[in-house]
């Protein structure tokens, strides 16, 4: 339900005219306000947060150089509330003031709608009619100060930053700046830029961040229709980094879910052969692509319920339009009979390197081979192709999870709820390289910013891995740092719709008591998430909850503990704890399996000090005691 509420702001007598206007428009709880001013006939807005300026007087328009007159205003103030098919929220409230601007680009009529939400803004262009020849793009200046320090992705590698503005206005300095770029501001708040609903968003590509005497973000259009609708600009801001990660504002600009029955969108957990080749279990059977291979990822998944086992490359060895060449190694079909009779769902790759086969036939065949879902490599940052593969992937009720450096399609979750995750960072083992602690806790709070991710952690046997004993294991031997608490605690800590595990049945099996942690999580059906800590290259502490249960995971790069405060739990009820944990011989470098389990009671406001190691981490599985 939607509920329109009268509300007494400054803007609301606003002209109907063609005059020049200096205004506001503030959040719902007054903190957040947008002053507007088109005095020059160039439309200039300004943010404050509870007084203070936080992005001071910057330009921003859907016409380069283009006049601006205001025909005309409309405000109007949201409240509703909706049930995403999956995600960190199972609710989540829609509240904001929106401000609908008429605007006259010298003779063409657009409409501007801004959005200001207790948690950040929004801005939106549509145009109806653009006349033939006409060059539009949606160009925004961002006031930041120049003592933000600011953070960006950077592909499959480590995120970079703190830059200061001043940095990047080097015209010797290259440093590319990709979405989402997160701000440390002078005041200490925390502000993403990013953008939202590119899927609503025909013509235009990703955002490009520019320096250009001020921080700039460019979306061209290239379309040749008569209108169009840029995606959401979004700047998010809240006093705590970690709030950035769980602010709805990216989902509920999002155009609604466009699948009419999602009730075969399932997230899960999922096995996956790629890490494990060459493995050598403790009956002497070498892990490999072959059928019997995949027959005991297949039982264990079943045995321990895991949903998902995601066959990579090597099951085919050619493309050709409307044809792919299978492998002599296996026998997919029985291996796909196999996991039907076992109730286990199949995921396999497609590798469009080995050829094209034909996206309009491509999602059909891999439904005939009994595939619930897709994992699709390199695609690319191809706005348009990659939107066409989750519509096409939803045609045929399959799951699509994006590798190789994709289109980061923030609230895409919300309207096809089957693009399930995407490697939109630095995955674990990607390229055959590690990545250290600092940086999972930077992807954690930079990359995650645009949504679910998908960076293959838990990985259990550590030592095996860095000692060489996988085809696929790093190139530098030695250079995997991490504990198996930590491996355990990433895997809640990184929010994806598919949670892929990369290690060896066995390697879980030796751990089992350990691994009762990743088998309890249920994985994308949370109904509450908060991050209690974080503090960028040191920690992180996430806890989420599912019913009346909750899961946390916290990792420290550096060693430390941290303070869980369990106000979050109801009154009057006692709780039964796990703890998963490194011990006092832990060690990320020499020794990174050792770990301790214990267990005990605790009740609302008790406050638990959680130690972890140099690289290590622990885990809380909390649940009534019944």
């Amino acid at each position: 339900m939607v509920l329109f509420l009268s509300l007494s702001l400054k803007i609301s007598a606003f002209p109907k005219s063609t005059e020049p206007i200096q205004k506001e428009l503030e959040s719902p709880n007054g903190k957040v306000s947008v002053n507007i001013d088109t005095q020059s006939k160039v439309f200039h807005y300004s943010i404050n947060v509870e007084g203070d300026e936080l992005l001071s007087k910057s330009k921003m328009s859907i016409f380069p150089n283009a006049e601006v007159k205001v025909l005309g205003t409309e405000l109007k103030s949201v409240k509703e509330k909706w049930k995403p098919v999956w995600g960190q929220f199972s609710e989540i409230e829609n509240l904001y003031n929106e401000l609908e601007l008429s605007l006259l680009y010298e003779t063409i009529p657009v409409k501007l709608y801004i959005r200001a939400y207790n948690g950040g803004v929004a801005f939106r262009y549509i145009v109806e009619n653009i006349p033939n020849n006409t060059k539009a793009e949606f160009f925004m200046e961002y006031g930041l100060s120049e003592a933000s320090n600011l953070y960006t992705p950077a592909g499959e590698s480590k995120p970079k930053g703190p830059f200061r503005l001043n940095y990047l206005s080097d015209s010797t300095n290259k440093q590319k700046l990709l979405m989402p770029l997160l701000v440390e501001a002078k005041d200490k708040h925390f502000v993403a830029l990013l953008e939202s609903d590119l899927a609503s968003a025909p013509g235009f590509n990703v955002i490009d961040f520019k320096f250009e005497n001020k921080l700039v973000g460019r979306n061209r259009f290239s379309n040749t229709d008569d209108g169009l609708v840029t995606p959401w600009r979004l700047i998010l801001i809240e006093k705590n980094i970690g709030d950035l990660v769980t602010n709805t504002i990216a989902l509920n600009v999002a155009a609604a879910n466009k699948i009419e029955d999602p009730s075969w969108i399932k997230p899960g957990k999922t096995l996956w052969d790629w890490r494990v080749h060459s493995y050598k279990a403790a009956d002497g059977f070498t892990y490999g692509i072959d059928n019997e291979s995949y027959y005991r990822f297949i039982d264990f998944a079943a045995e321990h319920e895991i949903e998902y086992f995601l066959i990579d490359d090597s099951w085919y060895t050619d493309v050709k339009k409307g044809h792919i060449e299978m492998s002599d190694k296996l026998d997919l079909q029985k291996v796909s009979d196999y996991a039907k009779e076992k109730g286990v769902d199949l995921i396999l790759y497609y590798d469009r390197h080995k050829g094209v086969y034909g996206d309009e036939e491509l999602f059909p065949y891999y439904k005939s081979l009994g595939m619930s879902g897709i994992k699709y490599g390199f695609m690319g940052n191809n706005v348009s192709f990659s939107r066409e593969a989750i519509r096409l992937s939803a045609e045929s009720k399959l799951l699509i999870d994006f590798h190789d450096s994709p289109v980061p399609f923030t609230g895409m979750t919300r309207t096809y709820p089957n693009a399930i995750s995407r490697e939109y960072c630095h995955a674990q083992q990607d390229s055959r390289r590690a990545f250290t602690p600092e940086a999972f806790i930077r992807m954690a709070l930079i990359n995650a910013l645009q949504g679910p991710l998908d960076m293959n952690n838990g990985i259990f046997d550590i030592t095996g891995v860095n000692s060489g004993k996988r085809q696929k294991g790093p190139k530098e031997l030695n250079s995997l740092r991490t504990t198996v608490t930590a491996e355990v605690a990433r895997t809640l800590i990184i929010f994806s719709g598919l949670v892929c595990i990369p290690d060896a049945p066995e390697a879980y099996a030796a751990k089992l008591d350990l691994f009762e942690f990743i088998k309890k999580m249920p994985v994308g059906k949370w109904d509450e998430t908060k991050v209690l800590h974080a503090k960028m290259d040191d920690y992180i502490s996430t806890a989420r909850r599912h019913d009346d249960e909750w899961f946390i995971g916290s990792v420290h790069s550096k060693g430390g503990s941290l303070a869980i405060n369990l106000d979050f739990l109801e009154d009057g009820k006692e709780y039964q704890v796990t703890y998963y944990e490194d011990t006092q011989e832990t060690d990320s470098k020499t020794n990174p399996e050792a770990y301790q389990i214990r267990k005990g009671t605790v009740k609302k406001g008790d406050v638990i000090k959680v130690q972890m190691v140099a690289g290590g981490g622990h885990c809380l599985w909390i649940r009534p005691n019944n």
